[in-house]
C-alpha cells in the first residue's frame, strides 16, 4: 500500500516528515522541530493532521511541538520513556514492540537507544518507510548523547534486519558530510564512490538525500557493517 511522504526543511539542517495515508487521507508529522513550515506544508497540500509523533526529546526535535499543537489538537504519539520531558503531554505512550495505525497503514514501533535513551523509530512496513530521528541517519549514525554504543549497536542491528527495500528517512541533512567520511574508510568502494557523486548532485541542485534504501545504506554506510565493531 504507498505512502505518501513529504520532507520538511526545518532549522538549519533538520527534516521533519508528514506522511499520509492515500486510501484514508488521515496525515502525520513525525518530529516537529519548527511550527511555521509544517503548517505550510499541510495547508499547501490539502492534508488533514490525525497525529504527531515524536522520535526523542531533544529540542531540535520538539520544539516546535506546542505551538503546532496549539494550531491543530492532533493526539501526541511518542516514548513513553520520554514523557517527562517532552513541551506536550502526550495522547499515547509507546515503546518496543507496539504498533498502532494511521488510517490503513500499520506503524511499528522500535526502540532505538543511543543518541538518546528511549529514542524511538517508526517503521511503516505497507509504505516501506523507516523514519529513525537520529538513530540510524543516512550514512551515518546519530551521536551518543545519552546512550551507549553497545546501545547504538544494538539499535541499528535490529534495523539492519528490516527488508531491503525499507526506505530510510532520517532527521537531519548530514549525508554529504557523512558520505566524505565514509570514504575514508573505504576510499576503494565503488558503490561508497558513486553515491557520493549523487549525492553531491542532488545538494548541489538543493535536493534533500533521503529515502535511501536499507540495500544501498548496507553496502556503503560504514556503520551498517555486518559485524560489530571492536
Amino acid at each position: 500500500m504507498p505512502l505518501d511522504i513529504l520532507t520538511i526543511p526545518c532549522l538549519s539542517d533538520n527534516y521533519a516528515y508528514a506522511v499520509r495515508d492515500p486510501e484514508s487521507g488521515e496525515a502525520a508529522v513525525i518530529d516537529a522541530p519548527e511550527t511555521a513550515p509544517i503548517l505550510r506544508t499541510l495547508a499547501f497540500n490539502g492534508w488533514s493532521l490525525y497525529q504527531i509523533l515524536i522520535t526523542h526529546h531533544h529540542p531540535d526535535h520538539v520544539q516546535g511541538l506546542d505551538l503546532l499543537h496549539q494550531a491543530i489538537e492532533a493526539p501526541v504519539i511518542g516514548a513513553k520513556a520520554d514523557a517527562h520531558r517532552l513541551p506536550v503531554q502526550l495522547d499515547l505512550g509507546v515503546e518496543e514492540g507496539d504498533a498502532f495505525a494511521l488510517g490503513f497503514q500499520p506503524v511499528h514501533v522500535y526502540d532505538v537507544s543511543g543518541h538518546t535513551n528511549g529514542h524511538l523509530a517508526y517503521y511503516f512496513p505497507e509504505g516501506d518507510a523507516l523514519f529513525t530521528g537520529d538513530s540510524l541517519m543516512v550514512m551515518g549514525c546519530g551521536r551518543l548523547f545519552e546512550g551507549t554504543a553497545e546501545q547504538m549497536w544494538e539499535s541499528l542491528t535490529k534495523l539492519m534486519e528490516l527488508p531491503p527495500r525499507t526506505r530510510i528517512y532520517s532527521g537531519h541533512e548530514y549525508t554529504l558530510a557523512n558520505a566524505k567520511f565514509a570514504l575514508t574508510i573505504e576510499p576503494e568502494n565503488k558503490a561508497l564512490l558513486d553515491r557520493l557523486e549523487q549525492i553531491s548532485r542532488l545538494r548541489k541542485a538543493g535536493e534533500p538525500t533521503m529515502g535511501a534504501t536499507l540495500e544501498l545504506e548496507l553496502a556503503t554506510n560504514p556503520f551498517c557493517a555486518q559485524t560489530a565493531p571492536r
